[in-house]
């Protein structure tokens, strides 16, 4: 939780993002030696960030690295205490988080580059999760995430905002990155919880602060829009005890009515500069709906299913097809979007995708076709790796066997 925080406090100090995360990671080692025996402090945070720093200075000292720096590093760099901490953690380090978002989406670095270090950097991905997310091999996460570092430093690239032109130039991968960290707090990819609520949190942080330093730009007005709406949900998304709740059986009065509010005004800020709306506008267009709607019956489908069309002619890929897929279904009947479905049985980037699978076998099953729909949901168990969405999967197959034992009776 306190990972990516420490990393661009420190990466500040030190300038290097590789030695950042290797302090932050000494800091951990030593807070899980000393906390058993002291007990947890009333903010860990700032213990950690303390113990940091402490360690860059010791480090700059061993290799000394010229006086004069460690001089000026000494001068400029206060020590966190209890007393200061929290508005230092709220503030300076908040900033520091976007700067080092900026810095990981320097136009030195790859596409593929950036989106590796910084799903490893911000949202504590493992190479292993970020290689099965994006089907490479694990050994190509690596690396990249290895040469992204070293480029950075090489080239000697300042941790700083960007402004004007250069601000432009690197945005539409700044909000790619913040899309990201939110999706993967959404929805994890692995481990014992359906819902990351700290990542999405920071993510919409970011893009609140985003859009007041960019108000004329619509795309981020949008996500931030997009990521405000589907935040309203997140409560509802799981049961008391962490199990998954889907869309269609969430209490939609305990939303928080107060982001779908602010979700709509950004979302109308959006439409008022008259362009033409890029995918994070019409992905909210497509939230607004659900927020909007009473019930599952009461929404619009078509709607939807047009605005993914929308989505699909600009941002095509095969994850917004199988979306348009779910809304088609819901609109216009089952078989209308299992032929969708079906048209992405060969695309390559869904081979180990396992809500192809999962959505397949929801169709089959509304067109009682449950032997089918059986086979789609134990693939589609074997190929998720996050604990709760398999168990969610299981009791589907166990529904399928229930609907297929009387028939062969």
């Amino acid at each position: 939780m306190e990972s990516p925080k420490l990393i661009a406090g420190l990466t500040r100090m030190v300038r290097d993002v590789g030695l950042a995360e290797d302090l932050a990671q000494d800091a951990l080692v030593i807070a899980l030696e000393r906390w058993p025996e002291s007990s947890i402090p009333n903010n860990p945070g700032a213990w950690l960030m303390t113990t940091a720093k402490r360690r860059a200075i010791d480090l700059l000292r061993r290799n000394k690295v010229g006086g004069r720096k460690y001089e000026e590093l000494a001068r400029h760099t206060s020590l966190y205490t209890e007393a200061d901490i929290d508005g230092a953690i709220d503030g300076e380090i908040g900033d520091d988080l976007l700067r080092l978002i900026f810095l990981t989406c320097h136009p030195v670095l790859s596409p593929e580059a950036h989106v590796a270090l910084t799903l490893r950097l911000l949202c504590g991905l493992t190479t292993d999760e970020i290689a099965r997310s994006y089907l490479v091999a694990e050994a190509t996460i690596a690396q990249r995430i290895v040469r992204a570092k070293r480029t950075l430093n090489a080239k000697g690239v300042p941790f700083e905002m960007p402004e004007g032109e250069a601000l432009k130039e690197r945005l539409s991968a700044v909000l790619e990155v913040i899309y990201l960290m939110f999706n993967e707090g959404y929805s994890a990819t692995s481990g014992a919880h359906w819902i990351r609520p700290i990542l999405c949190q920071e993510a919409l942080r970011l893009g609140r602060v985003l859009a007041e330093i960019t108000q004329d730009e619509p795309e981020v007005h949008g996500l931030v829009a997009l990521m405000e709406i589907q935040s309203s949900r997140l409560k509802t998304r799981v049961g008391a005890d962490g199990e998954p709740i889907l869309l269609k059986d969430q209490n939609r009065s305990l939303w928080d009515r107060l982001l779908i509010r602010r979700g709509l005004a950004a979302l109308e800020r959006c439409r008022r500069f008259g362009r033409p709306p890029g995918p994070y506008a019409l992905q909210a267009a497509i939230a607004a709906c659900h927020a909007e709607a009473a019930s599952v019956a009461e929404t619009n489908w078509v709607r939807i299913a047009a605005l993914y069309e929308a989505l699909s002619r600009i941002s095509y890929s095969p994850i917004v097809e199988l979306n348009r897929a779910v809304a088609v279904s819901m609109a216009f009947g089952p078989a209308f979007g299992l032929q969708i479905v079906d048209a992405l049985h060969n695309e390559p980037s869904l081979y180990g995708y396992h809500l192809l699978p999962s959505v397949r076998g929801d169709l089959l099953m509304k067109l009682e076709r449950y032997e089918e729909a059986l086979v789609e949901f134990e693939r589609a168990a074997g190929m998720t790796r996050n604990e709760r969405e398999r168990a969610l999967l299981i009791d589907r197959v166990t529904e399928c066997e229930q609907k297929v034992k009387p028939s062969r009776e």
